[in-house]
């Protein structure tokens, strides 16, 4: 066997030891560390039944008073931050089904426009959830948080109301689907968001911000 051949054959064969390696040690689907904390937390904490359950972005995950606020109602907090509405979807077999919630609370769609998805591409999403949770219990009460109008993200304002628009005329037609708008509690007199509900990134809310939540989906869990 001449160098080259041999050159060849050792090239191959480490080819081959990394991508046995690369199939051993697969990379970890998006969020996996997220939702598996949630699972242990289920195993550790049993959940509470005929929960209000708040899933969906960092709007949801940093929503750390969520029980004080509602005080006297179970609540659940499956927040991830960074996520879509698909990721939402993606794990509702993990970290929405197993709960029966009596009521779920989406937040999501601010990173989606953020990361290039038009309103349309929205709407899209927010189905496929609903159709995901409808198909196993089809009595569940479903609710879109609209997408909040963040300063750090002005230019996404308009893609924000028309998806807002989409999701509420589609919720309108359907049996227990509710668009909650707290988009518009967020605008100030000029129709610009207001800076004093947020944090200093101007994308997370502070707690004036929480508290304006609290505020408007109180009356929903009576």
């Amino acid at each position: 066997m001449n160098i080259r051949i041999r050159f060849t054959f050792a090239l191959l064969c480490l080819w081959l030891s990394a991508a046995v390696i690369r199939a051993d040690d697969p990379k970890p689907a998006p969020f996996e560390n997220e939702i598996a904390a949630f699972e242990k937390a289920d195993r550790d904490h049993a959940p509470p039944g005929e929960a209000n359950l708040f899933v969906g972005s960092s709007s949801i995950r940093f929503w750390k008073t969520l029980a004080e606020d509602f005080p006297g109602v179970p609540v659940i907090n499956r927040g991830f931050g960074g996520s879509q509405i698909a990721d939402s979807t993606r794990y509702a077999d993990r970290i929405v089904l197993p709960y029966h919630a009596k009521r779920i609370f989406l937040y999501a769609g601010d990173n989606d426009l953020a990361a290039g998805r038009t309103p349309g591409q929205v709407l899209a999403d927010f189905k496929a959830f609903v159709e995901k949770v409808r198909g196993s219990q089809p009595q569940v009460a479903i609710y879109f948080l609209a997408i909040k109008p963040s300063p750090s993200r002005a230019k996404l304002l308009e893609k924000a109301r028309e998806s807002n628009r989409l999701v509420e005329a589609y919720a309108k037609e359907g049996k227990d689907l509710y668009y909650v708008d707290v988009f518009t509690p967020m605008l100030d007199a000029d129709g610009k968001p207001r800076p004093e509900l947020f944090g200093p990134d101007m994308l997370h809310m502070n707690r004036k911000g929480y508290e304006l939540w609290t505020k408007l989906i109180a009356p929903l869990l009576k």
